[in-house]
């Protein structure tokens, strides 16, 4: 169902993609947009495995398209060092394929924002963290992307120099 790569000396392996997606603070969400044209996003999230979850506002573009279509893309860089003199860049990038859904079980949906909440704020206080996901509870929205496949990828030159 999903290509494979094309140059797979390239490729990463399954446990560095995952320490990617762990450590990243933000990636692009792409998906089926209005007409048929493609809807990509900077958005935060959290990698649990199996799923990515990210939050949102009720309503918007995002819901509309994930009504649509919830097959999406979600892309994660995490380096890209410009070399002029070679005329390329160092990359290492992660993307994953999957489907999204609107998280509607109010455990689940806590769940994921209490996992959201301990990455971006990992030295607050636990009751904080609650505090802050209960002041904005009736306003948020939590979005689950279930893994389908995930591809890492880095420039030929970081292979060779990982050994």
């Amino acid at each position: 169902m999903f290509r494979e790569m094309r140059r797979k000396k390239q490729a990463l392996p399954p446990e560095m993609s995952a320490e990617i997606l762990e450590r990243g603070t933000s990636g692009v969400l792409a998906l089926s947009g209005d007409d048929g044209y493609p809807y990509a996003l900077p958005i935060s999230y959290v990698y649990d495995g199996g799923h990515i979850y990210f939050h949102c506002a009720k309503s918007g573009h995002k819901l509309d398209a994930i009504a649509r279509d919830p097959r999406a893309s979600f892309c994660v860089v995490d380096r890209d060092e410009i070399a002029a003199e070679k005329y390329t860049t160092f990359f290492r990038s992660v993307i994953v394929f999957g489907k999204v859904r609107l998280l509607e079980n109010e455990d689940e949906k806590l769940e994921a924002m209490r996992k959201l909440a301990l990455k971006y704020a990992p030295d607050d206080s636990a009751e904080s963290r609650q505090a802050a996901i209960q002041r904005d509870w009736k306003l948020l929205c939590v979005l689950d992307m279930t893994v389908e496949h995930i591809s890492g990828k880095e420039a030929i030159e970081l292979v060779v120099s990982r050994g």
